[in-house]
C-alpha cells in the first residue's frame, strides 16, 4: 500500500496552522494518505474542546485527512505521557502508519530524541538528579528539565526545550515509540511565526490558544483571517446552534458539587492527587463559589494549573487511579469519527491486515458485544464524556449523541 502518515492533534479548533503541518508532513513523508488521532470533547490541558469531536474531524477531513480517529478520553485528558503512549499505541495498532508526524519548537528532532532516551531508560544519575530537584519544592516539569539538562551536561542546548508545550508531547511520542518498540518513523515539523501559547496573530497565522481568546472577546473577523475557510465556516455553524462549550467554566457548579459529595478519601483516589492534595481540594470545594477561586486556592508552585484541571475532569468523568492505570495496559479501541473514499480504503486494509482489530464504528454495537470488560469500559467513559459535555451547550444539551450521532463522511 500507499506511504500512510499519522497525526496527533487536538484541532481545537482547526486552523491554518494545522494545514501547514499536513502539507509539510505529507511533503516530508511522501505519504499519499492522513490518518489523524484526535482528541475528544475534553483535552490535555484539563479542558473543554470548543467545538465537539464530530465537528473537529469535519474540519480535518475537509482539509487533507482521510481518516479520523478519536483518542479516548482517558488519555486525552491525561498527562502528556499517557496522552502520548495511548496514541502511539493506537497508531501502531493500525498496521498501515509508516510515519508519524508532530509539531516541535526545537530546531531539530534529535535534540528531543536525545532527552527521550534519558526519560526511557531512566539512569540511576538522572533519577537520583531529578529526586534533589523535587526535594526543592520544584512542580514535577521543572524538577525534570533542571535534572535533564544537568544530566545531559549542555545547559546552552537544553535550555527552555522542555519550556515548550509541543517539545513535552514530541519526547513523550518518542519515548512511548521506544517503549512500544514501534516501527513507525517520527518525524518533527518546527512551528513557524507563533508558539503553542502565543496570543497574537502573524500574517494569517494564530495558535489555538489565541483562537479561543478571540472566541471568548467575539473577535470574528480576526479568527477569519488564521482559519481555512471550511474551518471558519464549520465554526460559525457550530456557534450559531449554540453548539460548542468555551472552557472548563461552563462545568463550575457541576464539578464543585461533584467534589462536594466526594469524600477526601474519594478524592485521593483520583489520578494525580498526592501529597495530601485531596485535603486542599475537598477544603477549597467545600468553600469556594466559583471555578476560579478553587483552582487558585489549590495551585501552587508543586501542583500547576493544568494539573489541578485535569483533576478536577477525572471526578467529573469518574476517572480513578485503578482506571488510569488498566489504561496503560491495555491496546484502545479504534473508534472512527470520520473518513472520505481513501479513509474508506485504509480501514478496509486495517481489516485485512488484521481482522481482530478493534474498529468502532457502531457504539451501539461495539458496547453491546465487546468481551474485554476493560475496553467497555473505556468507551462508557467517553459515552459519558459526551453527556457531559452537551450540558455546556446553550441549546440542545441532548445526551447519548455517541449512539445517534452518524460519522462524518465526505
Amino acid at each position: 500500500m500507499s506511504r500512510v502518515l499519522g497525526i496527533i492533534a487536538e484541532y481545537n479548533p482547526f486552523h491554518n496552522g494545522h494545514l501547514y503541518h499536513i502539507a509539510k508532513s505529507k511533503e516530508e513523508s511522501g505519504a499519499q494518505y492522513v490518518v489523524a488521532l484526535i482528541s475528544g470533547n475534553f483535552v490535555q490541558r484539563g479542558n473543554t474542546s470548543i467545538v465537539n469531536k464530530w465537528a473537529k474531524a469535519r474540519m480535518a477531513l475537509l482539509n487533507g485527512v482521510d481518516l479520523v480517529i478519536e483518542l479516548p478520553t482517558i488519555y486525552s485528558i491525561s498527562s502528556a505521557e499517557n496522552f502520548a503512549e495511548g496514541a502511539i499505541k493506537i497508531l501502531n495498532s493500525l498496521g498501515v502508519v509508516d510515519t508519524v508526524s508532530f509539531g516541535m519548537e526545537a530546531k531539530d528532532i534529535s535534540t528531543l530524541n536525545n532527552i527521550a532516551n534519558v526519560l526511557y531508560t531512566e539512569p540511576k544519575e538522572y533519577v537520583t538528579m531529578l529526586s534533589h530537584e523535587l526535594k526543592k519544592g520544584n512542580s514535577f516539569p521543572k524538577a525534570r528539565e533542571n535534572a535533564l539538562m544537568m544530566y545531559l551536561n549542555d545547559i546552552k542546548k537544553y535550555a527552555n526545550v522542555m519550556a515548550g508545550s509541543n517539545n513535552i508531547l514530541g519526547i513523550e511520542y518518542l519515548k512511548a515509540m521506544k517503549k512500544t518498540k514501534s516501527t513507525i518513523i517520527p518525524i518533527g515539523i518546527k512551528r513557524e511565526k507563533v508558539l503553542y501559547n502565543d496570543k497574537y496573530i502573524v500574517d494569517e497565522f494564530a495558535s489555538a490558544t489565541a483562537i479561543r481568546k478571540m472566541l471568548m472577546t467575539k473577535e470574528l473577523d480576526g479568527i477569519s483571517k488564521v482559519m481555512p475557510r471550511s474551518s471558519y465556516i464549520q465554526l460559525g455553524e457550530e456557534l450559531k446552534s449554540g453548539h460548542y462549550v468555551i472552557d472548563i467554566s461552563r462545568f463550575e457548579k457541576e464539578i464543585i458539587y461533584t467534589l462536594r459529595k466526594m469524600t477526601v478519601e474519594e478524592i485521593a483516589n483520583l489520578p494525580d492527587v498526592s501529597e495530601g492534595l485531596e485535603n486542599s481540594i475537598k477544603n477549597a470545594a467545600d468553600s469556594c463559589n466559583t471555578l476560579n477561586e478553587l483552582i487558585n486556592i489549590v495551585k501552587t508552585k508543586r501542583f500547576t494549573q493544568t494539573r489541578i484541571q485535569r483533576i478536577l475532569l477525572y471526578g467529573l468523568l469518574g476517572i480513578t487511579k485503578k482506571k488510569m492505570e488498566t489504561s496503560k495496559k491495555v491496546t484502545p479501541y479504534v473508534r472512527v469519527l470520520g473518513f472520505n473514499n481513501k479513509g474508506k480504503e485504509l480501514i478496509s486494509e486495517m481489516m485485512r491486515l488484521n481482522p481482530k482489530l478493534n474498529v468502532v464504528t457502531s457504539v451501539k454495537k461495539y458496547i453491546d458485544t465487546v468481551a474485554n470488560k476493560n475496553l467497555k469500559e473505556m468507551l462508557e467513559t467517553d459515552i459519558l464524556a459526551t453527556n457531559v459535555y452537551t450540558l455546556g451547550y446553550y441549546s440542545d444539551s441532548y445526551a447519548n449523541l455517541d449512539y445517534t450521532r452518524k460519522i462524518e463522511i465526505l
